[in-house]
């Protein structure tokens, strides 16, 4: 089945794109066809309740590894042709898990280009499980909630990638991918808490405080070690979703450098974020850790490192400020957002 999303951005409200999201447990595929092969370089937490395949076997495999055996189904030609246009295609495929079972698998793949050099740099696949009986109706559904999804991803990706400059050269930097996915995790969070926020606005609005506390634990269980804990402490805030993806990305960056890089010849300490309301709509973010504190001479960020120059270029974006300073005991970061309303 050869189908192309006719809907643009607006057509579905962003309730209904977070909704299917987080309820429906739609999966997301990050490829990079700048490698050999095409090859999966990201999925989500969906990805692995959906196939049975944990990211650890899924990275790196070209997605047709789902097909098994199964590689003559009529909608793979139109897919593939797609693929090679860098256009974008929703099919249906038979697919199957890693214990052998076969699912009919939704499939929406769009690429996604560097702004800056006009270049592909990743395709984004969607899916999500469809019955059999009801095939065309489960998958014009799937279209029509998705498409606005896939259009909001593919944006703030866009980002992404424009902020950090990836080019073809460090497309076998493996810290880069780990950086990236840790990225995107945080964006598939802002999806899931917009969902929550149905309940209480109809705005394109989030609880940023609880957002930032879920960021803030996802980087404690990636990044974290034993013996350095994470204390949060927020405010109920409420945000513009496109605010909170920028903040979000800042408190994930200097969290990540703090549980990286403070604690080296320590084997305890103690990461804090504390997010606080200020006058006229605004907010503030300050991040403490007790560590080893930044080396005489380095004033962080930087534009030579990744890290240094997403923020920078995330602040600029939201007219933020950013003070960094040496404490007494490690280091104290402090964002201030003027209108995070």
């Amino acid at each position: 089945m050869d189908r192309s999303t006719s809907l643009k951005p607006g057509d579905i409200s962003d309730e209904d794109a977070a909704a299917i999201f987080s309820d429906s447990g739609v999966s997301m595929v990050l490829t990079n066809p700048r490698l050999e092969d095409n090859p999966i370089v990201y999925v989500n937490r969906a990805f692995e309740k959906l196939t049975g395949y944990s990211s650890e076997v899924a990275l790196g495999q070209n997605c047709r590894f789902l097909q098994g055996e199964n590689r003559d189904q009529a909608p793979l030609k139109p897919l593939r042709e797609a693929i090679e246009k860098q256009e974008e295609i929703a099919v249906v495929l038979e697919n199957y898990r890693a214990n052998g079972d076969a699912f009919l698998n939704a499939l929406l793949i769009s690429p996604v280009f560097d702004e800056q050099s006009g270049e592909i740099a990743y395709f984004i696949g969607l899916q999500s499980e469809i019955e059999k009986d009801h095939q065309t109706e489960k998958l014009e559904q799937f279209e029509k909630v998705v498409a606005e999804l896939q259009h909001r991803v593919k944006n703030h990706l866009s980002m992404i990638i424009g902020l950090i400059r990836i080019k073809a050269r460090e497309s076998g930097d493996t810290d880069s991918m780990r950086d990236l996915s840790r990225r995107i995790e945080s964006l598939q969070l802002l999806y899931e808490e917009m969902a929550s926020a149905r309940a209480e606005t109809n705005e394109d609005k989030i609880q940023l405080g609880s957002y930032l506390g879920r960021v803030a634990n996802a980087i404690a269980h990636l990044d974290g070690r034993p013996g350095v804990r994470m204390n949060v402490s927020v405010e109920p805030l409420m945000v513009r979703t496109e605010t909170a993806v920028r903040i979000g990305l800042i408190v994930s960056e200097v969290l990540t450098n703090a549980m990286q890089h403070a604690f080296k010849d320590q084997n305890s300490g103690l990461v804090e974020l504390r997010v606080t309301r200020t006058d006229g709509g605004g907010m503030r973010a300050i991040i403490t850790d007790d560590g080893m504190g930044l080396p005489e001479g380095v004033d962080w960020p930087d534009e030579s490192g990744l890290g240094g120059r997403i923020v920078s270029g995330l602040c600029e974006g939201l007219g933020a400020t950013l003070h960094v300073a040496r404490g007494a005991v490690g280091t104290i970061v402090s964002l201030d957002v003027p209108d995070a309303g």
